[in-house]
């Protein structure tokens, strides 16, 4: 197994008053040639907005987008037509593909939003935009890891346009769950999204990040109640 870990603390920052967040990986100002990817994965920003602010309508081409909120209310427009509100225990995602605009406003004026943006190369480009979004079931996450993102229109989850798996699952302190690979080529990056946990003899705690590879299988240890994101993914396009 290799390894790499990204410690809380070490991810870029940027605050723009009406925006704070964090950078796992190169991304706007904040550049660090050793950290601008996992394979296919290419940001995993970690933004707060401020009441009744947003981001203004700009443009992607060819990315795989996904929002996951965690706390507050994101309004979402995009050039497609789709007007959406997403909250925590939702996700969505937006092929950009041949180009889409869009933008992202916190739609409340009396309390942050708080979110997770996280970007995928696909594996075919310039494909017809399209734009979904699904809400969890209370208790989807309880003691497992819950696929939220798959290559397949027919899985559980929404699908992208790459070989990626996400999950999310929360655990109780001693938890020991293991996760499978789907694809032997492919790695796993962990971000602890809540408490702390042990995984491949690591400690990790809140909003830590570790990647994986050349492993069929990563195990954990929940040292405190904790939520994870898991994002399986190829570690070459």
């Amino acid at each position: 197994m290799k390894m790499t870990i990204h410690k809380a603390e070490s991810r870029g920052h940027a605050n723009h008053g009406w925006l704070n967040t964090y950078h796992t990986f190169s991304f706007a100002s904040y550049y660090d040639p050793s950290r601008m990817n996992f394979g296919v994965l290419r940001v995993l920003n970690d933004d707060e907005v401020a009441p009744g602010m947003g981001f203004g309508t700009h443009p992607h081409q060819n990315m795989e987008i996904i929002s996951i909120p965690l706390e507050g209310d994101l309004e979402h427009k995009d050039s497609m037509g789709n007007i959406a509100v997403i909250r925590s225990g939702d996700i969505q995602a937006m092929s950009a593909g041949t180009g889409v605009s869009h933008s992202e406003k916190n739609r409340n004026s009396d309390k942050a939003v708080k979110f997770l943006q996280i970007w995928v190369l696909p594996n075919k480009a310039n494909v017809t935009p399209r734009y979904d979004q699904i809400s969890l079931q209370p208790g989807a996450l309880k003691d497992r890891f819950h696929q939220i993102i798959s290559p397949n229109p027919e899985d559980e989850g929404i699908w992208i346009h790459q070989d990626a798996w996400f999950h999310m699952g929360e655990f109780q302190a001693g938890s020991t769950p293991t996760y499978d690979l789907k694809k032997k080529s492919n790695g796993l990056y962990v971000f602890v999204l809540e408490g702390a946990c042990e995984a491949g003899g690591e400690n990790l705690n809140r909003r830590d990040g570790m990647g994986v590879w050349e492993t069929e299988s990563v195990s954990f240890k929940m040292t405190e109640p904790s939520k994870l994101l898991l994002i399986e993914v190829p570690m070459a396009n």
